[in-house]
């Protein structure tokens, strides 16, 4: 069920008075495309987080426009590294504490995860991500998100 309380996500975008939109909507969609639908806007401006796992080093969290690839040679390459691998659904969940579907860098904040978004977040006035619970997504200008997060902007999509 979407949430009325204030997510932890939501707490660390009040602290930094960075202004955001709450987008709630069932809880049982959890792809990016369908939640593009669901709230009105097109999917390349709703985030999904991937959470990638390198040989060497904690795994960090690839944010991605929901209806691209993850291309996972571009994030070990950008992470200095030779190759990588997602996290399964129960890998993300265990590592992150959160439901797939609900896993976000605002609600990671303080666990030491390193965050590489898409540049295409650059190129539109808004961007939607996860509150850090399924059913509740973000709509935020996307450098205020790059700043918050400590985001590495980079190219991490398949062409």
């Amino acid at each position: 069920m979407p949430t009325a309380e204030k997510t932890n996500a939501m707490r660390v975008l009040d602290r930094a008075k960075v202004r955001y939109q709450v987008h709630n909507y069932s809880s049982e969609r959890h792809s990016a495309e369908e939640v593009a639908a669901l709230v009105g806007v097109p999917p390349e401006v709703v985030f999904k987080t991937l959470v990638v796992i390198l040989p060497a080093g904690k795994p960090l969290l690839a944010i991605i426009p929901g209806n691209h690839e993850l291309d996972l040679k571009k994030v070990a390459s950008l992470f200095g590294q030779k190759k990588a691998h997602m996290a399964s659904l129960s890998e993300a969940e265990a590592l992150t504490g959160l439901q797939v579907g609900g896993i976000s860098a605002l609600a990671l904040m303080n666990k030491g995860f390193r965050v590489a978004i898409h540049t295409s977040a650059t190129q539109h006035e808004q961007v939607l991500v996860s509150a850090g619970v399924r059913g509740t997504n973000l709509a935020l200008e996307p450098a205020d998100l790059i700043r918050v997060i400590n985001a590495q902007v980079a190219d991490l999509t398949v062409i």
